[in-house]
């Protein structure tokens, strides 16, 4: 695990982008979740990914440049 690996629990199968960047604090309120995505270079196993709709599962690795490296994994 990485310096700034951030682990996250998730409940149930998946969880989308957006939810997941607000569930971080990286904004106030689930409307800057657009315009967060719009500008912000996110990466999701890899890939460049702006959809908030972005569909998430256990195991898949989201970076997001100046803040943390977000690795879910299966709430127990």
């Amino acid at each position: 695990m990485a310096n700034n690996e951030r682990i996250v629990p998730i409940r149930g199968d998946l969880i989308t982008l957006g939810q997941l960047v607000k569930l971080v604090d990286l904004i106030g309120s689930g409307g800057e979740i657009k315009d967060f995505l719009a500008r912000t270079k996110v990466l999701v196993n890899g890939e460049l990914d702006s959809r908030r709709g972005r569909k998430l599962h256990p195991g898949d690795i989201i970076s997001f440049p100046g803040g943390p490296t977000v690795r879910l994994v299966s709430k127990s």
